[in-house]
């Protein structure tokens, strides 16, 4: 009797571990080994040899760092569809004043990011309308500045800035980003005015928050970080087109559902979900490529996997319309 009882009891206990907010958290972590072991062994070994892993990390700096502005963006239950449009538009004036000094193409790239972002939040903030309908609108504004500028002709990059592509650059500046956004996010009041604002933004403004300027400050800094990741972005391809950063922000939002962002944000957000889902992305996207499936094959294939990943991580009880 008492056998039957138990072996009763073990599967409710299984069942609720697998409902669970700690397996839900282990989730992409376990996706990013499978995808790994499978893709590894769907290639023959060919992913992992020391040559396709540089190949991969060098697709993955430019995206972490705009992953790690719209993290913050997704955090607040918001959505921000201008990265591609940003990064073409802000690698363009990087790649123009590069002639001119480096550090001022930098500083012409992040503060041209930081001026979609804050046309993104004013109208987002002071008419009080949906975060994706302001960016999709802006998205496509932006997209047709870029198309023009690029219209003729590729806009090119001095030598200067190509000779500043060398892993050890890239690196120290997507490690830096991930650090300084990292603290912010666990050990400052910002971070907590974020995750409050997420969580429910009329309790947050009760709570002593300033919600609107979080919002409108967290918009300006993901198009910042998107400025900066323009400058990564000319350093690795030395010309931009008007092709530059299409599909982007498809690609960030994919990463960041696949790596265990909720996409209603709020408190259960973690930052591993950006290091995580942009690794997993990028070695998915890399072996497709190398198995030689179409790119209708490749999407269908993503779209199913990110179905799947929406559906296991989704906070049902959480879910509301985005912000």
């Amino acid at each position: 009797m008492s056998n039957t009882v138990k072996n009763e009891q073990e599967p409710s206990k299984l069942r609720t571990f697998l409902s669970s907010d700690t397996f839900k958290g282990m989730l992409p972590f376990i996706g990013l080994v499978v995808i790994l072991v499978v893709m590894n062994i769907l290639t023959d070994g060919k992913i992992l040899t020391p040559k396709r892993l540089r190949l991969l990390m060098s697709q993955v700096y430019y995206p972490m760092i705009v992953a790690t502005g719209v993290f913050f963006v997704m955090t607040l239950g918001s959505i921000d569809f201008t990265e591609g449009s940003t990064l073409g538009l802000a690698s363009i004036v990087v790649s123009k004043l590069s002639f001119i000094s480096i550090p001022l193409a930098i500083l012409g790239g992040v503060l041209t990011g930081a001026c979609i972002g804050a046309i993104n939040g004013f109208f987002h903030v002071k008419f009080k309308l949906q975060s994706f309908i302001i960016t999709i609108c802006t998205m496509y504004l932006f997209r047709g500045v870029c198309a023009y500028m690029t219209t003729e002709t590729a806009v090119p990059a001095s030598a200067a800035i190509k000779a500043l592509d060398q892993n050890w650059l890239k690196i120290s500046v997507t490690v830096a980003v991930l650090i300084v956004a990292w603290f912010l996010f666990r050990f400052t009041r910002i971070g907590n005015d974020i995750k409050a604002v997420g969580s429910g933004e009329t309790a947050a403004r009760f709570s002593g928050v300033r919600t609107d300027r979080v919002k409108f400050l967290v918009f300006v800094a993901a198009g910042a970080l998107t400025g900066l990741a323009a400058f990564v972005n000319v350093v690795k391809v030395g010309s931009i087109t008007a092709t530059a950063g299409n599909q982007l922000e498809t690609q960030i939002l994919i990463s960041l559902v696949l790596g265990g962002l909720p996409i209603t944000g709020g408190a259960k957000v973690r930052f591993s979900n950006i290091i995580v889902g942009t690794l997993m992305y990028t070695v998915l996207n890399n072996g497709l490529v190398m198995l030689g499936y179409e790119s209708q094959t490749q999407q269908l294939i993503k779209g199913v996997i990110f179905l799947l990943f929406v559906a296991l991580t989704i906070d049902r009880k959480a879910l509301k319309v985005i912000k």
